[in-house]
């Protein structure tokens, strides 16, 4: 395990001794956002010590990576961030990072919860949860309404079903989860415990009912996977039945999912006393309360390592995997390097003195 600083003490976490090797193997880090602590972390390979690295986000949730690009969904806007490997080589110490993310552009969307998000061919779809519904972005206006459960008989911020987790498939939406069929005013929240549904986007069906707070619905290995939160599970979905077979089962509230290889890497949450955490599975069975990011084989369900977070960090909501970044960077509010960071298309570069672009190399 690490041992964390002392000025580090609200923020600080815990480790495997395996996970920073198991990282820098697999040539790879990993960024997580938590709205609880308004930050986002990455988890990176530092020799023998998994780095955390804490950057301060407005209440970010959903999350979004391709291609060297992530788009980040906070408060009330979408961040969308760019990797710019030029500034990564001038970053302290010199020579370590690999990739430094630089603010690119934001949208104001509005306070409508925003919760998963992944990219499509040409946009950015996410999941707006207080309108239930999938959105995607345009100059003009907040959000781009471009489906609902055909149970949301209208456009509406009333959060009516928790509609939270999107499945791609070849860059299109395909599953959705949501907490429950209400079409009403937080009606979800009546059957929590077990009145969760999965969603097959494309012909507007369920496919999966009475699950306990199903989160992040992923295709992988032609196989569609869904975190059963209220369980604390990962599961496999039948989609010829709709049954679930339980993978892991983990001591949190499992929310937050990507895989490479064989491993799943999964966001737990502290489960807390309050109204959405009362009356499900998981409350009732844990002795502990536990933050962090398990790493399960998804072959055995077997946790293959994992990190804790205590203090400050209490929930996680998305993980997502940086392939071929094994030391990357985000800038938040580095006025001086956003200020002297340029980025300009090729066919403009051919007009900038030779002398400027070995200072900018």
């Amino acid at each position: 395990m690490n041992n964390p600083q002392p000025d580090q003490a609200p923020l600080r976490s815990v480790h495997t001794s395996n996970f920073s090797p198991l990282l820098n193997h697999l040539k790879l880090s990993l960024v997580i956002s938590t709205y609880q602590a308004g930050k986002l972390v990455i988890a990176r390979p530092d020799g023998n010590v998994l780095n955390t690295h804490f950057r301060v986000f407005n209440k970010p949730m959903g999350l979004a990576t391709d291609y060297g690009r992530i788009a980040v969904g906070c408060a009330y806007q979408i961040w969308e961030l760019r990797n710019v490997p030029a500034v990564a080589q001038k970053l302290e110490p010199q020579g370590k990072h690999d990739a430094c993310y630089l603010p690119r552009n934001c949208h104001i969307t509005g306070d409508i919860d925003i919760h998963e998000m992944a990219w499509g061919k040409q946009e950015l779809w996410f999941v707006n949860t207080r309108f239930s519904c999938l959105c995607t972005l345009d100059f003009d206006h907040s959000f781009v309404p471009r489906w609902r459960p055909k149970f949301i008989s209208a456009l509406t911020p009333e959060d009516r079903c928790h509609l939270n987790g999107l499945a791609m498939i070849n860059y299109h939406p395909k599953y959705v989860t949501a907490l429950g069929m209400s079409d009403s005013f937080n009606g979800w929240r009546e059957n929590k415990a077990k009145g969760g549904v999965i969603i097959d986007v494309e012909h507007n069906q369920i496919i999966a009912t009475g699950l306990s707070m199903p989160h992040s619905p992923r295709w992988y290995n032609n196989q569609l996977w869904v975190l059963e939160s209220g369980n604390g599970s990962l599961a496999k979905v039948d989609l010829n039945t709709g049954k679930l077979e339980t993978v892991a089962v983990l001591p949190g509230f499992t929310r937050g999912l990507d895989f490479w290889g064989n491993l799943a890497f999964i966001g737990l949450s502290q489960v807390r006393e309050t109204a959405v955490f009362s009356g499900i599975p998981l409350t009732e069975k844990l002795t502990e309360r536990t933050c962090g990011v398990w790493v399960v084989n998804i072959q055995t369900g077997e946790t293959v390592a994992f990190l804790r977070f205590e203090d400050a960090v209490q929930e996680i909501f998305a993980v997502q995997v940086l392939p071929g970044l094994r030391f990357p960077e985000i800038i938040d509010s580095d006025e001086q390097l956003l200020r002297l960071s340029y980025v300009l298309p090729d066919e403009a570069l051919a007009d900038v003195p030779q002398e400027l672009k070995q200072i900018s190399s």
